[in-house]
């Protein structure tokens, strides 16, 4: 019997360790080419299409939609063209290889499968293929939501009996193991019977059910007269009241949160603002309107514009704080450049896409930039690397109706500025009582790599810009 070849799952960019599987592209049994893209994943980044390396059959998908895979774990496991087995045998096969496959869990190990990736070992993204593929040629897609049906094996095909349980992934016998499962006593609901993940967790909460305590007869916010009681693990035991939901963190939800968690937990943060006279700003860019309605930059591009600027003449704020190479000093790295990054928000949650070099951008670039990474954002189509990589963010939250925000740096960044709504206020103008445009600007910044006298300057200038635009586009 021929052995499948196990594609591991690649580093998909920016060092991410782990992807959601969103949808199978193929089926078991399908023939499959290089290149063709075989299923959907959704890093912390956005949704790629991960290609084949290999062609033939596909003998099992290591995973189900809905799903958190490991970087360098079993994706999909293909039999090479012209190969027979059944596919029960082939299960157990290419789970049993897999392992093995991936059994080193030291840093070597981990280091060897990188350095693999990186010499074209064949676990490459879509677009960056092996020569000569067909990474253009896509397959129907199969419905979101759950495996694509697997192809019934031929009728005239004998079955072999299978000496040991037919499992999908390690991934399930590490469950299984670990929560006293015996997977001989398990009956699969995969394709050929395979054993899943749900088969094992189904097992894990019969058990839990047979030893959980009784019913709850009597406990606030429970069900009306008549109805079944909840059970203890439906109520919250500190309000309780029943719990309505659980939503695990996952996906952009689980990055956003661990890097929050790190910035406030490593960076002694500050903050300063100031309420701007955005006035001449805003009729500056009505007047622009008035003469070329199609290309006149929105207010934020003329905002990032003043950032960039601001960061050239205060370079401190575009740098990184972080170890030393020596791993026992720190340093403060500066840039030759500015990736400009501004906070997105999207079906998928808060993301913040980076403009490469915005210091050499002119307003109308910026515009476009932003507008282009905008909708890549939002449609879930930008690479890792179009939304990482920043060295400073800009954050417009006065989109949302606010005034002001106590933002968060974005990690490892130091600092954000924040651009609160532009609204209508008392303000006095040559001493006299005016009604002007005014917007909050807010900075937060790192206290390791500048002090207030930076911080504010900064500010300032960007301040002095908005409310003289045209002398300081003039300048720049």
């Amino acid at each position: 019997m021929s052995e499948p070849n196990v594609f591991l799952l690649p580093d998909l960019g920016e060092g991410l360790t782990e992807a959601e599987l969103v949808n199978w592209l193929v089926a078991v049994g399908d023939e499959i080419r290089v290149d063709q893209p075989i299923a959907e994943v959704e890093t912390a980044k956005s949704l790629v299409e991960v290609p084949s390396p290999y062609a033939g059959t596909v003998a099992i998908l290591h995973g189900e939609p809905g799903q958190t895979l490991d970087v360098g774990k079993p994706l999909i496991s293909v039999l090479p063209a012209g190969a027979v087995t059944d596919a029960p045998a082939v299960a157990e096969t290419s789970a049993e290889t897999a392992k093995e496959a991936v059994a080193p869990s030291s840093e070597a190990a981990a280091d060897t499968y990188r350095e693999e990736e990186k010499a074209g070992s064949g676990n490459v993204l879509i677009g960056y293929g092996t020569s000569g593929g067909h990474g253009q040629t896509r397959r129907t897609r199969a419905r979101r939501g759950g495996n694509a049906p697997a192809k019934p094996a031929p009728a005239t095909q004998p079955a072999t009996p299978e000496l040991r349980p037919a499992v999908s992934s390690p991934l399930v016998r590490r469950i299984a193991r670990e929560g006293g499962v015996d997977l001989g006593s398990l009956k699969g609901t995969g394709a050929a019977g395979l054993i899943m993940r749900r088969d094992v967790e189904a097992a894990l909460t019969g058990q839990r059910s047979a030893t959980a305590p009784a019913p709850l007869t009597t406990q606030p916010g429970s069900a009306a007269l008549g109805e079944p009681a909840p059970s203890y693990a439906d109520i919250d035991s500190r309000t309780g009241l029943r719990i309505a939901t659980r939503t695990p963190v996952k996906g952009v939800r689980k990055v956003v949160a661990a890097n929050m968690s790190r910035s406030r937990s490593e960076i002694p943060e500050a903050t300063v603002w100031v309420d701007v006279d955005a006035t001449a700003l805003v009729e500056m860019r009505a007047d622009l309107k008035k003469r070329n309605p199609d290309h006149t930059p929105g207010l934020l591009a003329f905002i990032a514009r003043f950032v960039t600027s601001g960061l050239k003449r205060y370079p401190e704020l575009n740098t990184r704080y972080q170890d030393a190479a020596d791993g026992e000093t720190k340093e403060i790295v500066g840039f030759d450049g500015i990736n400009l990054g501004f906070a997105a928000q999207t079906d998928r949650g808060l993301v913040v896409p980076s403009i490469r070099n915005a210091e050499k951008l002119s307003a109308r670039e910026l515009d476009a930039e932003i507008r282009r990474l905008s909708k890549l954002a939002r449609d879930g189509k930008a690479t890792p690397a179009e939304l990482g990589g920043g060295t400073f963010t800009l954050n417009n939250y006065g989109v949302f109706g606010v005034d002001g925000s106590a933002a968060i740096i974005n990690y490892p960044e130091v600092a954000i500025l924040g651009v609160g709504r532009i609204i209508d206020r008392p303000w006095v103008v040559d001493g006299e009582l005016a009604v002007r445009k005014v917007v909050e600007l807010t900075l937060v910044f790192d206290h390791r790599v500048c002090d207030g006298g930076t911080a504010g300057g900064f500010l300032r200038h960007v301040a002095d810009a908005i409310e003289n635009p045209a002398s300081a586009l003039a300048d720049l």
